[in-house]
Formats: C-alpha cells, sequence, structure tokens
C-alpha cells in the first residue's frame, strides 16, 4: 500500500481541489484530509460519517471555586495569563480561560489548596465516512485546541487501517499547508509528497522551504504548478529551481474558472468537466500515477 500526501505552502493554492480530482480518478483508494486545522476535503466529497470519535489530548486546568482560598499563586505563576482575576464578594476570584491555558500544569502543581484538577481535555472529534468516492476518514478540531500533530497521525492511521481491511492499494491525503507540527506528522513515512504551488516569489519561497523539509525526512517529492498562465516566466523558473533541489516538476494546471465553478457546484475537476484545468489534472495524476508506481511499498 502506497501513500501520497498533497501539500502546499500556504491555504488557497488549490492542493483541495486537486485531491478531490485525484480522488474521482484513483481506483483503488483511501482518502484522508489531515488539515484539521482548516478542514474543507468534506465542502466537496459530502461525506456520510459511519462513525464519530471523540479527540481527547492534553490537559485543561480547572479551579474548584468551593475549595479555592484565594491566595492568587496560581494568577502570579501562570506565564500564559490563563488565569483569570475576577472582582468579587469576598475579594477576587481566579478563573482558567480555556481558551489560553497551554496544559503547563504549574497552577496544579503548585496550588497549596490542591483546589485545581487537570483532567485531560477534549480536543474535537474524527470521523470514518463514505463518500461517493470511497471511504474517507476526516476530523474536526475544537476551536483553540491542540495537539493538531496528534490529530493528524490519528487520521492517517485509521485511514491506513481502512485501507488494509478493504484490500485497497493507495491512501490519497489532503495536508495541511506550512511547514510546522502538522505537516510533518503528514509526510513522515508517506511514499511521494505532491508539492502544489503557484507562479509567485512567495511561491518559490514556499516550495524551498517544502522540498528541504521533504529532503530532511528523505521523502520523494514532485512539484505541481497551479494556475502557471498567470506568470509564465515565474512558472518556469519555479520548476527550473525545483530540478536543482532535485525534485520533479510533474504538472501545470491552468487558471480555470471552472475550478470555482465545480466548488460551488459541489464536485470535483473531473465531475464538472473533462476540459481545460480537469485536463490538466488528469494528465498530473497520469505523472503522479506513474512515479507512485515507481517507488516500492
Amino acid at each position: 500500500m502506497k501513500e501520497l500526501i498533497v501539500i502546499s505552502g500556504k491555504g488557497g493554492t488549490g492542493k483541495t481541489s486537486i485531491l478531490a480530482s485525484f480522488a474521482a480518478l484513483a481506483s483503488s483508494k483511501v482518502l484522508a484530509d489531515c488539515d484539521v486545522d482548516a478542514a474543507d476535503l468534506h465542502l466537496i466529497l459530502a461525506p456520510t460519517p459511519e462513525s464519530t470519535h471523540e479527540f481527547w489530548s492534553g490537559n485543561e486546568a480547572q479551579i474548584r471555586q468551593d475549595d479555592c482560598t484565594r491566595c492568587g499563586d496560581c494568577f502570579e505563576l501562570c506565564r500564559f495569563e490563563s488565569i483569570n482575576a475576577i472582582p468579587a464578594e469576598q475579594g477576587l476570584r481566579y478563573e482558567v480561560d480555556p481558551t489560553a491555558c497551554e496544559g503547563c500544569g504549574v497552577c496544579f502543581d503548585r496550588c497549596p489548596a490542591n483546589a485545581i484538577d487537570f483532567p485531560e481535555s477534549l480536543c474535537g472529534e474524527w470521523y470514518l465516512s463514505q463518500t461517493r468516492y470511497g471511504s474517507m476518514v476526516h476530523a474536526h478540531l475544537g476551536i483553540a485546541a491542540e495537539n493538531s500533530g496528534k490529530l493528524v497521525s490519528l487520521v492517517r492511521q485509521q485511514a491506513k487501517e481502512r485501507a488494509v481491511k478493504e484490500g485497497k492499494d493507495l491512501v490519497l491525503v489532503d495536508g495541511p499547508p506550512g511547514i510546522g507540527c502538522p505537516v510533518i506528522a503528514s509526510i513522515t513515512g508517506a511514499s511521494l509528497v505532491l508539492i502544489v504551488t503557484e507562479p509567485t516569489l512567495s511561491g518559490a519561497h514556499d516550495l524551498k522551504r517544502l522540498v528541504e523539509l521533504t529532503q530532511h525526512f528523505r521523502i520523494p517529492a514532485a512539484v505541481c504548478v497551479n494556475k502557471w498562465d498567470l506568470n509564465e516566466a515565474m512558472c518556469l523558473s519555479i520548476e527550473e529551481s525545483a530540478r536543482a533541489m532535485g525534485v520533479t516538476p510533474v504538472g501545470r494546471i491552468r487558471y480555470d474558472a471552472a475550478v470555482t465553478a465545480a466548488q460551488v457546484a459541489d464536485k470535483s475537476l473531473p465531475e464538472f468537466n473533462g476540459k481545460g484545468a480537469a485536463a490538466d489534472v488528469a494528465a498530473l495524476w497520469e505523472r503522479v500515477n506513474q512515479l507512485l508506481e515507481q517507488i516500492g511499498d
């Protein structure tokens, strides 16, 4: 079984539209949306959940008001300013701001009255669903919730287990943007990473950072330039830079208003039409599929 991860330097580059198109074109696959901080693959694929699971991770301080002596030690010790001092009838009342608490546990350890609990946090949910293109694992991370990297790893693992159970050959992953912890969690151990970029200076800069990241973890990578015809000279420069870094350019996708129209219609590009950008994506998939076939399991 092989695993293809589609990533980009920033959001809005087009990786989700490309991944949804690959979902329509690939014959034997399970899908995973690892962009858990801003998941949107479900907007195109309209998954129907088969099962919903809670995601618990990290800890969050909670002050028991009946046991609190109002000494203020927690307020003084918290380096993240997550303890609020609120005027009350008997002096100050201390409360934890759950959106600011980093879960370090200092207040829990140092409270002289042992009036602070430190339970595990409910950070979100993950889902096993069915789409018109087969099984899909995806997730929703709560507002200000931590450990998105851990949730990404969980989604990938569940997708691979589902692929084994169904006898599928490929896991297609919509990865997070950037180069942070969630991206690292999404690409480590992958068969191939497809980097989607745009013909701009920021696109060229993002490509360099992403290539360095994939090479650090020794993961094969390929690059695709989306909306290449908006700046042909920059597109050529990006492809030349990619080759110089040892990464193969495998496709170009033209600017096409049909991409937005397909999104509005809740369809992937191959479903919407077979022309323009849809034909470019089909050619891109052929090249990517050839690379996957050259890579061992």
